[in-house]
């Protein structure tokens, strides 16, 4: 009879930080120069396993996606099989994922410039390049240490710089931010670690 490779296990189509990527672990009991190649089909066209060029006869247990997918706007699922010399495993299938509504976010990296009496404050996302044109935002907040009153600066489109005139403000104020972005309704990431700065500190 035909020889089996174990399939992989847990094979999850994951949004994670603007990417789309499959995971999976190996089958239980599998050897250990065992590869695997991944193939994708979206509902516009099914039963249409498109190959993922660079997926096929990897080691690692991940294949990002992304800029791989011919429409955010269509649910795709993949497929992942195990193969080790002529032996191979059994195909096993992820659900369907959309990356436009199902796209999870990752806190922005805030770059903060403070003036004499102004902080220039902008954000970097880690995006991908095929999804660079979506309209990210971002949302920032700037309060005193220790104080729970946030001010709070909503809707600047990711590539804005956020001009604050800081020239009233004196003592040890923090700002943080988070990606936006908007599908059906708003997502949010989480907010990114506060970046503090001491301002107009008279020495």
């Amino acid at each position: 009879g035909h020889v089996h490779l174990p399939a992989p296990q847990n094979v999850t189509l994951l949004s994670k930080d603007f990417d789309m990527i499959l995971t999976w672990s190996p089958g239980e009991g599998s050897p250990p120069n065992v590869t695997y190649t991944v193939r994708y089909e979206s509902q516009d066209r099914m039963n249409k396993w498109i190959k993922v060029r660079h997926c096929k006869n990897i080691q690692r247990t991940s294949c990002n996606l992304t800029c791989v997918l011919p429409n955010f706007f269509v649910k795709v699922r993949a497929r992942v099989k195990a193969i080790s010399g002529q032996f191979q495993s059994p195909w096993v299938q992820s659900q369907f994922k959309e990356y436009h509504l199902d796209v999870e976010l990752a806190p922005p990296v805030l770059n903060v410039n403070v003036k004499e009496n102004l902080i220039h404050v902008n954000a970097s996302f880690p995006l991908a390049t095929c999804v660079e044109s979506f309209s990210w935002m971002y949302d920032l907040n700037l309060w005193e240490a220790g104080s729970e009153d946030k001010k709070q600066y909503e809707g600047n489109f990711r590539k804005k710089t956020v001009t604050i005139d800081t020239t009233a403000l004196q003592g040890n104020y923090c700002l943080s931010a988070r990606s936006s972005f908007q599908s059906i309704d708003f997502k949010h990431s989480k907010f990114s670690r506060p970046v503090c700065v001491l301002l107009n500190h008279k020495g």
